[in-house]
């Protein structure tokens, strides 16, 4: 495809498409085989004058060269568009609107009085037989008001201000509507899988890393413990324990036994299986978000629901209001003044649109949230625990050295330990595996079936011999491996400085692979930058030896930590601070963390990390940089104040009108206007950024 550029600036360049447009699946197409591109940071396609506008960093001359050489037939088979939900949502809500404004304008300007007077009595209608239905429920609800407020209107004559109202009041739905949907879309998408390739059971029986792009139905594919089922299928092999609570919200493993059917997003617990895919598209694991994110209680917040119920409750009042008005001053327009205004419809609009705008604001910043309720606690959590491998450390650890013994060969014995461990999400299983590419070992298949025990190590049989992986306690203790003399000089001689696998083939030491884990260049800042947003205690949980723990914990500045822990461990501590009255925040990356993750009352994952800590986890942080932490704090603390901000708004600004309206110093219409109008502007409010647009934390005027 040839792109035609428009205008180019530092880091932005705005292009044209070859053709006059492009159908919707063609931009998203477009758009998402953009993103992927490296250096690319956003992307907006617009499909209707096919105009692409990208903001990115790096070589422009690159970006330009891969540009030119997209083609649609291509692209499909190396991406994947979710959903084709959020364009369509966008185009069908603004279409909406304009002919919703048009519509009404057009027939104040256009048409006589005595069409006006039919229309406005038949687009009131609806809303009369809804607030009739719902008196006849036994409720006294918003719908009510809305109807009585109507049918007030048309009685007394004043049939230009039923019109206003009806408009006014099927724009802010529209607008509710709108935002809601696309909110929610916006949050499903950043929750989606984020698999791009799976381990192939080729007809052979070889394990082969295929895109998932690639996958069609009938495919069979191997899933290990702790990997996100990418796609639906039928157990075709193996026992496993499948974590279902993203899908089902079951807190407990069930057990999946071959012909059962398993769907995307379960997390594999215990054990490996063959899958038999069933469907290949994403919409399915898309749409159960979709319905998890609209149909859950967990998307709000304490402070929403409060709202909510607040809501329903005043309506009886303002009803009882408009009565007792008309009843002492027999002014029929007064009692309409009252009615023309609730609580109810502002405060039900600002607060979840507020949540939504905040949580797909996170989106932006590659942080997941999976309910408003996690942003109000951390907001007002006061311990933060870390687990230090790949959280405080840098998520690509490397290989330090090799040390062979019994007289092996230190490359063949990096070439087994990256056999064994290329299956399991961890960043030392990644370290490994990298060292010996970049040494250009094939470390092709030569194991039987692997078994991973969980924050210890790994076992499987090389030939007939049993051969383990995995920590010191593990494959001394547990496993009863033995070190022959001749090699204990160089055992003891192993550099402290490293974090050590030990490799045990047929019950001796084989070998041990020192892994450098240097910490994050801004661990300490943001270490500091956390007590400074109000954590009173900062603690660091971590499975290493003593000594590497407390140099750690000196060097951070925290507050606490303890060393050679087990998940069980882990989860102990953090029941024993909630046990003291604290909220706590605990943030991990591997399996061995999805106990303490489920525990805390907020659960951070690390992207990068397992896919059971990201499902498990209500938060899930891209964690390029940790001060995603300290943005994600004071996000959420923003997020909390302009809730109380528009729950005071509300109550101060409607309860005015409702008196003004009462001693007739407002007509209906004029309470009306003011009252949607108002409305209208707080739900425009409550989608203004939180954060500047950089991202950081320092304070702007932007409905904070």
């Amino acid at each position: 495809m040839r792109f035609r550029i428009l205008h180019e600036s530092r880091g932005r360049v705005r292009l044209s498409a070859a053709g006059p447009s492009m159908s919707m699946e063609e931009a998203d197409l477009l758009e998402a085989w953009i993103l992927s591109l490296p250096g690319v940071d956003r992307v907006t396609v617009h499909e209707r004058i096919s105009g692409v506008i990208i903001f990115f960093h790096g070589d422009r001359k690159e970006l330009y060269r891969r540009l030119a050489g997209f083609r649609y037939e291509k692209a499909r088979e190396e991406v994947r568009v979710l959903s084709p939900q959020s364009r369509r949502i966008n185009r069908e809500y603004k279409e909406k609107m304009v002919f919703q404004v048009l519509g009404h304008y057009a027939k104040r300007l256009f048409l006589p009085l005595p069409a006006r007077i039919f229309l406005n009595t038949l687009n009131a209608l609806p809303r009369l037989w809804l607030a009739l239905k719902t008196l006849g429920q036994g409720k006294l609800t918003v719908d009510v008001l809305d109807g009585a407020a109507l049918c007030a209107s048309l009685l007394t004559g004043d049939f230009s201000t039923a019109g206003s109202v009806s408009f006014l009041l099927g724009l802010g739905e529209t607008l509710d509507e709108w935002t809601h949907k696309k909110s929610v879309d916006d949050l499903a998408r950043s929750m989606s899988l984020q698999v791009d390739e799976v381990w192939k059971l080729a007809e052979d029986g070889r394990e082969e890393l295929t895109p998932l792009s690639r996958v069609e139905v009938g495919d069979r594919i191997v899933v290990h413990t702790g990997h996100v089922l990418p796609l639906d299928g039928i157990l075709d092999r193996g026992e496993v324990m499948i974590n279902q609570a993203s899908l089902t919200g079951e807190s407990v493993p069930v057990a999946k036994y071959p012909g059962a059917a398993v769907y995307a997003g379960s997390v594999v617990e215990e054990g490996n299986c063959v899958l038999r895919v069933t469907h290949t598209a994403g919409e399915n694991r898309y749409d159960r978000i979709v319905r998890m994110i609209e149909d859950s209680e967990r998307m709000k917040s304490g402070t929403e629901n409060r709202a909510y119920h607040l809501a329903d409750r005043l309506v009886p009042w303002c009803l009882g209001g408009s009565a007792l008005t008309w009843l002492l001053t027999g002014n029929a327009a007064r009692a309409v003044s009252v009615l023309m205004v609730d609580f109810s419809c502002a405060l039900k609009l600002s607060m979840p649109l507020s949540v939504l705008s905040a949580m797909r604001e996170a989106g932006k910043h590659k942080i997941t949230v999976k309910g408003g309720k996690y942003m109000e606690t951390l907001s007002k959590a006061d311990v933060i625990i870390f687990d230090k491998t790949g959280t405080l450390t840098n998520a690509c650890p490397t290989v330090a050295r090799v040390a062979a013994f019994q007289g092996r060969d230190e490359k063949e014995m990096l070439r087994l330990a990256a056999c064994m461990e290329e299956h399991f999400p961890h960043s030392v299983a990644n370290a490994v595996v990298r060292a010996a590419e970049e040494q250009g070992l094939d470390h092709r298949e030569m194991h039987s079936e692997v078994e991973y025990v969980v924050a210890h190590g790994i076992a499987t049989r090389i030939g007939k011999e049993r051969a383990v992986i995995g920590s010191r306690h593990f494959v001394f203790e547990d496993e009863g491996a033995e070190i022959l003399p001749e090699d204990r000089a160089a055992f003891d001689a192993l550099e402290p400085e490293y974090s050590w696998l030990y490799l045990a083939v047929g019950g001796t030491l084989a070998a041990a692979v020192g892994i450098r884990d240097p910490l994050r260049a801004e661990a300490k800042k943001v270490v500091g930058l956390l007590h400074e947003a109000g954590f009173e205690k900062i603690c660091m949980l971590t499975g290493d030896n003593l000594r590497t723990a407390e140099a750690v914990a000196k060097e951070l500045g925290v507050d606490e930590f303890r060393a050679e822990v087990l998940p069980e461990d882990k989860a102990a501590f953090i029941r024993a601070r909630k046990e003291e009255g604290r909220r706590v925040v605990m943030i991990g990356d591997g399996i061995n963390d999805a106990p303490a993750l489920s525990l805390a009352d907020v659960g951070i994952a690390v992207g990068s990390g397992a896919g059971v800590a990201r499902e498990v986890a209500d938060v899930t942080i891209a964690a390029e940089d940790l001060e995603e932490l300290v943005l994600l704090r004071t996000l959420s603390g923003r997020l909390m104040k302009r809730i109380e901000r528009n729950y005071r708004f509300v109550m101060g600004f409607n309860g005015a009108l409702i008196l003004l309206g009462a001693f007739g110093v407002l007509s209906p219409a004029l309470s009306a206007l003011l009252h949607n109008g108002s409305t209208l502007l707080l739900g425009m409010d409550c989608l203004a950024p939180l954060l500047p647009e950089d991202g950081s934390g320092k304070e702007r005027r932007c409905g904070t």
